[in-house]
């Protein structure tokens, strides 16, 4: 997780830092509906590359808007759901959602 001092001093820029990649908002839209694996979210994201969506679950989980849990069984399962935090973008992934339904009913 990054320092507050690391952060840049615009609120907006803070947001876009953590949250501002195509991927991120995708995988956080998915694991606002449930938990996922992460099988599951490579299939979901079609033209995601494994490791970039690597990068981004471990990114996110670093900067604590999502968890990962690891089940203890053979072969190990592993999930990746929203942290209190990730879970705090749920209104902001909504506005984006009915932005994009506005705007789509323009054209």
């Amino acid at each position: 997780m990054l320092k507050k001092e690391e952060l840049p001093a615009c609120p907006v820029a803070t947001t876009v830092q953590l949250i501002g990649s195509k991927w991120k908002l995708l995988i956080i839209r998915n694991l606002l509906a449930r938990p996922w694996r992460f099988n599951e979210l490579r299939k979901d994201l079609e033209g995601i590359s494994q490791k970039v969506l690597t990068d981004s679950l471990r990114s996110m989980e670093e900067d604590g808007i999502i968890t990962r849990t690891v089940y203890p069984e053979v072969p190990p399962r592993v999930e990746y759901s929203l942290s209190e935090l990730g879970e705090s973008m749920r209104p902001v992934i909504k506005v984006m959602e009915q932005w994009g339904v506005d705007y789509k009913a323009q054209m």
